[in-house]
C-alpha cells in the first residue's frame, strides 16, 4: 500500500510539475494580458492542487496533510480575487483591448459616473 502511495505522489508531483512548465510557455507565448492571466491562473491551481497532494502521499504525515490542506484551501479561495483585481487593474491602467471583449460592462459602469464597479 505504501507503494501505490508513492508511486501516485510520483505521478502527481510530475503532473503538476507539467501543468506549471506548460503555463509558464504559456505565459510567455499569448500576446495580451487577459491571455496570460488565464492560463497563469487556471492552470496554476491545478498543478498546486496536484503538487500539494502528491506530497502528502509521499510524506504520509497527518501535520503535513492538514498543512497542504490549508494551502489548497486558501489558494482556492484567493485565485479568483487576485485574478479579478488584476484583470480591473489591467483594464483601468488601459493593458486590455477592448475591442477584445464580447461584453464590456466595467466600461460602462465607469461612464456612468459608478467608480465603485
Amino acid at each position: 500500500m505504501e507503494q501505490l502511495a508513492d508511486y501516485l505522489g510520483v505521478a502527481l508531483i510530475a503532473g503538476g510539475s507539467i501543468f506549471t512548465f506548460i503555463a509558464a510557455i504559456g505565459a510567455y507565448r499569448y500576446p495580451d494580458l487577459l491571455a496570460r492571466q488565464h492560463v497563469a491562473t487556471k492552470p496554476q491551481v491545478l498543478s498546486l492542487i496536484m503538487l500539494m497532494l502528491g506530497v502528502c502521499l509521499m510524506v504520509q504525515s497527518a501535520t503535513m496533510t492538514w498543512t497542504m490542506m490549508l494551502v489548497i484551501g486558501f489558494q482556492l479561495i484567493t485565485s479568483p480575487i487576485s485574478a479579478h483585481m488584476l484583470s480591473r487593474a489591467g483594464y483601468r491602467t488601459g493593458r486590455i483591448d477592448k475591442s477584445a471583449l464580447l461584453i464590456d460592462e466595467l466600461g460602462e459602469d465607469m461612464k456612468s459616473g459608478d467608480d465603485r464597479a
